[in-house]
């Protein structure tokens, strides 16, 4: 993964930005559903960025392991926390999940840098 991650997030807001201009209700509606859902709960919000990091490995999102494993560091998750929640999904998904651990570990050590 030669993307700087930092840009990327940088880059992923100003075209998050646009694209409410052009389609509004699409990322309105979608930023209310992310709002609601991702606040403590019956199940804590660094629980939920777990399982959205598990989940992107699992999908095999690289937009989504990348965002929410910044949203995990900026909790006060640590790496071990964060590696452990994706193996989940690696034993969940096989191959293919494991195929993106490397861009959790890699997300991680660039956002710490």
């Amino acid at each position: 993964m030669a993307e700087d991650v930092k840009q990327y997030i940088q880059d992923f807001k100003k075209t998050s930005g646009k694209l409410k201009e052009q389609v509004p209700d699409t990322v309105n509606g979608f930023a209310a559903m992310f709002m609601k859902i991702m606040q403590d709960g019956a199940v804590p919000l660094k629980t939920k960025e777990l399982i959205a990091v598990s989940i992107g490995v699992a999908t095999k999102c690289e937009p989504c392991i990348k965002l929410h494993v910044q949203k995990c560091l900026d909790l006060g998750l640590s790496q071990q926390e964060i590696l452990e929640a994706a193996s989940v999904a690696v034993m969940m998904g096989g191959g293919p999940a494991w195929t993106h651990m490397p861009v959790v570990l890699e997300t991680i050590e660039q956002l710490q840098a």
